[in-house]
């Protein structure tokens, strides 16, 4: 399915038309994603879509990219202005909660400068469900204004998939983010069409799944969602949390007001930090020599126990020896004890 289908303007329809229209001026400007020009566009078209090639082939940021993508969705487009209640999200969620105090900051000094894209809900008439544009709802919801958005006819998968190029263009969802969204959409989608949404090889997604999997729902949301933290790095966790001792560690800590405190990629550095075992230093070997210099044992110590180390090459006899005298040695270590616990008792 190519982007351009996704989002090809539809035929008016009832439900787009109750809200108050604010027509744009057109400009003959390639709309979202290279959908063909609106009818009776200019002859410059040709030429706005060269720069535009020339624009992506700089290697602009992705944010800037998508920036521009959605500001093309709106030239030549009918923006309207919809209520904030009558708009629901998106029925397969991409985010964890999050900060989104300087977007509204943003919008509060600058507005809402691209539009939400939106489609008529499917089974509430009268309301609107969002593909992309989330967080720029919340935040004019947080400033109690209504949202702009571009209204489209979308099916369920073309929803998804708009809704996850979107964060692909913006890179702006983290791995975890990621690996969960792909997980929610394999629920109701076929594996190629999560592929299409998140333009991923199937290998990736079937590391993204591994993860999710192997991770209890409540240990990832108590993390939150990582920014910088990788698929390495969330498959070496996974491997700490194998057994329920771990598992029962895990959310202790991440209870704790220390853990927090932290942010989040920090919080997920320090959880790591404490499932990985505290490597025992070995007592480096001791040798049991004679006064002439005479080699007898190797002693190596720890902190469970103590190893005699005899060699049969050298010593053979020796070695034979010790180990007949062991169990008269051990009679005269609980004798001599005996003897001093009897002392202390004053017996």
């Amino acid at each position: 399915m190519s982007r351009k289908d996704i989002l090809r303007t539809p035929k008016p329809t009832a439900a787009v038309a109750a809200p108050v229209e604010r027509p744009i001026k057109s400009r003959s400007i390639l709309p979202l994603m290279g959908s063909p020009p609106a009818e009776g566009a200019a002859p410059a078209s040709s030429r706005l879509t060269s720069q535009v090639g020339g624009a992506f082939a700089e290697g602009k940021a992705r944010f800037e990219r998508a920036e521009e993508i959605e500001k093309r969705l709106a030239e030549g487009q009918t923006i309207i202005e919809l209520d904030t209640d009558t708009v629901d999200p998106s029925f397969v969620q991409d985010r964890m909660p999050g900060d989104i105090a300087g977007l509204v900051e943003a919008i509060r000094e600058q507005g809402q400068q691209t539009p939400i894209l939106v489609r008529p809900h499917p089974e509430a008439p009268g309301r609107y469900q969002v593909a992309f544009g989330h967080r720029r709802l919340r935040a004019v919801s947080e400033l109690n204004l209504p949202v702009k958005a571009v209204v489209r006819e979308l099916t369920d998968e073309q929803l998804v998939i708009a809704q996850g190029q979107e964060n692909n263009e913006r890179q702006d969802l983290t791995f975890i983010e990621k690996a969960r969204f792909a997980s929610r959409l394999t629920e109701q989608f076929s594996r190629d069409v999560v592929m299409a949404a998140l333009s991923v090889y199937k290998s990736d997604l079937s590391n993204m799944l591994s993860v999710v999997t192997r991770i209890p729902t409540e240990i990832v949301d108590a993390i939150g969602s990582a920014p910088g933290i990788g698929l390495k790095s969330w498959v070496a966790l996974a491997e700490l949390l194998t057994r329920d001792d771990d598992l029962e560690q895990a959310s202790t800590f991440l209870r704790s007001a220390e853990a927090k405190a932290l942010p989040s990629p920090d919080r997920f550095k320090s959880l790591v930090a404490s499932l990985k075992p505290t490597p025992t230093k070995r007592g480096l070997p001791d040798l049991l020599t004679t006064p002439t210099g005479l080699r007898l044992a190797q002693v190596t110590k720890s902190k469970t126990k103590l190893d005699l180390s005899i060699d049969r090459r050298e010593m053979p006899d020796f070695a034979a020896f010790v180990l007949e005298r062991l169990p008269a040695l051990f009679e005269e270590h609980r004798s001599r004890n005996t003897t001093q616990d009897q002392l202390n008792n004053g017996d």
